[in-house]
């Protein structure tokens, strides 16, 4: 199980189909109009890309950070460095500059290829990060390798990647994702079934989400690429032209986050608005109950629900794919025979059925980590925390229903989630802390009818004359500059 492996497999059996669209809304800046690569077409560029890697040492071992925003070149580069045995840290260009080096400093990584409009910023974050990182634009300008590559061949349990996750103590945790975790992603939705049917060499799969969150970079890219299917990579969501993409793309299936439908039930009701006959089916997570059934009405396709973590990849995935999906209920679906679970209260006690408790999971069988991350890197203590008595603790709240479907209820640690991403209080109260007028703090979600939630800081003032509007700026300008928006 290697994603270079499976990247091989179906370009021999899809030469000529598509891989990756990029459309043009989602290339105005950098190109005169889409960017499409056929599984053919990529193979070249990976086969050069890795001839490059390969001359300056890079391979099995070596970490390369990645800057490429939701560009073609991303996919390019991971197949090709993937090939070499060697992993990606995806790094987000929106990040602040103590938050970039943090990432840079704690994955260690040996280069980083960015785009030349994030060079400075890239370079700037090595400095800080007392880090000695080669970083280009392009792959044959990064300096050779400053360590030798590890002896042997890249294979299942071999590091793909390394995606950083909110946590709810300290800064963001390095997930470990294996290239098992990445194939089992793909062969996992080609398994799907119910409402969620990949059709062989078929599909074309849209998705605004950033390639630096697990969704992106391995659900989406994965399922496309082992099932000979078409990955739809946008930059962004844009609730404007976001239907006209869309249709124009061919998608036939769509990935969300709640934040989406919310935004796009907002526009006026037009006699375009039947999708019924292109889209299949959207997948996500988070849409609020009030929408739910509304969206699939006016829109004439089904949106599947589903429930999963970084941590847990689809080890430990839910997914409400199969009637009764019950909509407008947070239904998360109901387990397969490939999970176990428990539901607990806090102090650890089974739950009755109906009432909420934590989410407890584990892959059935003799591995009850199959597929899951490897572990927080550099981070032993949390990763043993997470999986204390042999189940992984997910600080979600659930319940099930009657039938046995399980109902999101609400996060027992203390994680925002807004418009999808995941942030931790802690995190921003840590930064407001380090400000001179700040004497307390404490962060909370408050609800946001768009952004599902919204991030609010109760500041206590360090003196008199210091609870104005102006250091209220102040305070909100030294976040701004330390977090990314």
């Amino acid at each position: 199980m290697w994603i270079a492996e499976e990247f091989e497999r179906s370009a021999a059996r899809h030469p000529d189909r598509p891989l990756l669209h990029i459309p043009a809304a989602a290339t105005i800046g950098y190109a005169e109009g889409p960017v499409d690569l056929t599984y053919t077409g990529a193979r070249s560029q990976v086969v050069a890309l890795k001839a490059v890697y390969a001359a300056l040492g890079y391979g099995l071992g070596h970490r390369v950070a990645l800057m490429l925003d939701n560009r073609a070149e991303f996919f390019v580069h991971l197949l090709a460095l993937n090939g070499l045995g060697a992993s990606v840290v995806p790094i987000h260009a929106e990040l602040r500059p103590d938050e970039m080096a943090y990432l840079i400093g704690h994955s260690e990584a040996d280069a980083i290829l960015a785009l030349p409009d994030y060079l400075e910023r890239a370079q700037a974050a090595v400095q800080a990060a007392g880090g000695t990182a080669s970083v280009a634009s392009a792959p044959d300008a990064l300096d050779h390798a400053n360590r030798s590559a590890e002896a042997g061949q890249p294979g299942a349990d071999t590091e793909a990647a390394m995606v950083y996750t909110s946590g709810t103590t300290g800064r963001p945790k390095g997930c470990m994702l294996s290239n098992a975790y990445f194939v089992g992603f793909g062969r996992w939705y080609q398994a799907l079934g119910g409402a969620c049917v990949l059709r062989e060499g078929s599909e074309r799969l849209a998705t605004p989400l950033p390639v630096n969150h697990m969704n992106a970079l391995a659900c989406s890219f994965m399922a496309m690429l082992c099932s000979g299917g078409c990955l739809i990579q946008l930059d962004r969501f844009h609730p404007s032209n976001w239907w006209r993409t869309v249709r124009e793309s061919g998608a036939t299936i769509v990935h969300y986050l709640g934040v989406m439908p919310a935004m796009l039930l907002q526009a006026e009701p037009g006699p375009d608005d039947d999708f019924g006959d292109q889209v299949r089916f959207g997948f996500g997570a988070g849409i609020d109950p009030r929408h739910h059934a509304a969206f699939e009405e006016r829109f004439c396709f089904p949106l599947i629900e589903a429930w999963a973590m970084t941590e847990t990849g689809c080890g430990a995935y839910l997914v409400a794919n199969h009637e009764p999906r019950h909509v407008g209920t947070r239904c998360i679906g109901r387990p397969t025979d490939d999970i176990e679970y428990r539901l607990v209260d806090e102090a650890g006690a089974h739950v009755a059925a109906g009432e909420p408790g934590e989410l407890l999971v584990r892959a059935a069988g003799e591995d009850p980590r199959r597929f899951f991350f490897s572990g927080y890197f550099k981070d032993e203590e949390a990763t043993k925390e997470a999986w204390a008595g042999g189940w992984f603790h997910t600080g979600d709240v659930v319940r099930t229903g009657p039938d046995g479907s399980i109902h999101f209820v609400d996060r027992r640690k203390n994680i925002i989630r807004r418009s999808g991403e995941n942030i931790a209080a802690v995190e921003v109260e840590g930064v407001l802390l380090n400000h001179p007028s700040v004497a307390n703090c404490a962060v909370a979600p408050v609800a946001d009818e768009i952004r599902g939630e919204e991030v609010m800081a109760l500041v206590q003032a360090a003196a008199r004359g210091q609870d104005d509007l102006e250091a209220a700026r102040g305070i909100f300008d030294h976040a701004l500059a330390r977090l990314a928006y």
